[in-house]
């Protein structure tokens, strides 16, 4: 009996099959290349992956309301090469000063975005793909028509990237100080209990006093927040501001949140799902070329099925505890 109820257990639970999912991944990876399973390796992994992974908090706190934000890259690539040109320029030089108005300018960005969705209830799907357009072309007016800060413009900044604490890339402590924050922050504050609410329920979320166009405006923030961060981030690992960079990696934030089970309809989803999916995608994009006939087609074909499985797994598995919950009522 203590078997078969462990066995529903893991089987029940979204976050225990990811990680099994990727326990095969590491082991199947492994056996291809042993070189994987290595300190280094697996930290330059997480290192460039440390964008998807950190937008992949701010995505998981919109779609838990939701919504949806396709604009994050563009405004990645307006807040990095803002930070860029003026490393460039010489107007700063203090790497911290670089990292807050990265931010700053991702919080701004976002905060446009969550007032026209929460104030004059635009869509997000259409108020985001407009402000995609917009920000990334803000982007190209500050890089002069697409010039770019190499290297060498950036002076000590694209250390940052470089650098270790405790024998840990600096970058990876990014990653890892974002998500015990927000693994605290959504599961033991009130406004994280606030925001599951409001997936689950506005209307209802209403009635109990929350104010479910604070908590959507809260969202696009925090996501504008990370993209800033995440601009930062790019700037430092790749050495390099370009007003086209991380086109099109919206998709690949989000497809980490889908993968990790995060409802697109809202109120459904964890900090540690994200992460596993985040991870997930990490692992195979490493993992691909290593196998000689690898070609780019085929990560994007995998990332397809992968996102098209765990969607009607999670739909299967929602059902099945829907139909059980109904059960429990009605007994």
């Amino acid at each position: 009996m203590k078997q078969k109820s462990l066995m529903k257990r893991i089987t029940g639970s979204r976050e225990a099959l990811l990680a099994i999912v990727l326990i095969v991944l590491f082991v199947i990876v492994t056996a291809i290349s042993p070189s994987f399973l290595t300190p280094k390796s697996l930290m330059d992994m997480l290192k460039n992956n440390a964008v998807m992974m950190v937008m992949a908090l701010g995505m998981l706190c919109v779609m838990l309301v939701g919504g949806i934000d396709i604009s994050i890259m563009s405004t990645l690539a307006l807040s990095g090469m803002a930070i860029g040109m003026m490393l460039k320029y010489d107007v700063i030089a203090n790497p911290v000063l670089a990292f807050v108005i990265a931010i700053v300018i991702g919080i701004a960005c976002g905060f446009v975005v969550g007032l026209v969705i929460s104030r004059a209830d635009v869509p997000p799907i259409i108020a985001t793909m407009g402000f995609m357009y917009i920000y990334r072309a803000m982007g190209y007016l500050i890089s002069n028509g697409g010039e770019w800060a190499s290297a060498a413009a950036l002076g000590s900044f694209k250390d940052f990237a470089t650098t270790n604490l405790l024998g840990i890339n600096c970058v990876i402590w990014v990653i890892v100080v974002c998500y015990a924050f927000f693994f605290w922050f959504m599961k033991w504050t009130r406004t994280g209990r606030k925001i599951y609410a409001v997936g689950s329920n506005a209307e209802a979320a209403e009635v109990s006093g929350i104010n479910v166009k604070n908590i959507k405006l809260l969202v696009y923030v925090i996501m504008g927040l990370l993209s800033g961060l995440g601009g930062a981030l790019q700037v430092s690992v790749y050495a390099s501001a370009m007003p086209d960079m991380q086109y099109g990696g919206e998709m690949d934030v989000i497809a980490a949140c889908v993968i990790g089970g995060v409802s697109m309809n809202g109120g459904r989803g964890t900090v540690l799902g994200a992460l596993l999916g985040s991870l997930i995608l990490a692992t195979i994009a490493r993992a691909l070329p290593l196998i000689p006939f690898f070609n780019q087609l085929w990560l994007n074909t995998i990332k397809g099925v992968i996102i098209l499985a765990v969607v009607i797994i999670n739909i299967v598995l929602q059902r099945a505890a829907d139909r059980n919950a109904l059960k429990g009522r009605e007994m």
